[in-house]
């Protein structure tokens, strides 16, 4: 009872394919791979975000507001009015 040899995975990926068809395991592929992506470009963003020192947020009566997500008020009045 050793490894399997070629023959063996060859049949498994027939019935694979059979079971599931060609575009459904391209497309679950194509989806791995834009996970992956995705989880590298994170791994990285929160490299960057190590290497800068973070900023203090600045108090408005009490409440904390962060210094950039802060909305102006044009932008909220544009979203009401859409």
């Amino acid at each position: 009872m050793g490894s399997f040899s070629l023959m063996h995975w060859v049949i498994v990926l027939l019935v694979v394919m059979l079971l599931f068809g060609g575009g459904r395991i391209s497309g679950l592929m194509g989806d791995v791979a834009k996970g992956i992506k995705s989880f590298k470009k994170g791994m990285a963003d929160d490299s960057d975000d190590d290497a800068t020192p973070a900023k203090p947020a600045t108090r408005l009566e009490g409440h904390r507001v962060p210094e950039q997500d802060a909305p102006t008020p044009s932008a909220t009045e544009e979203k009401t009015k859409a």
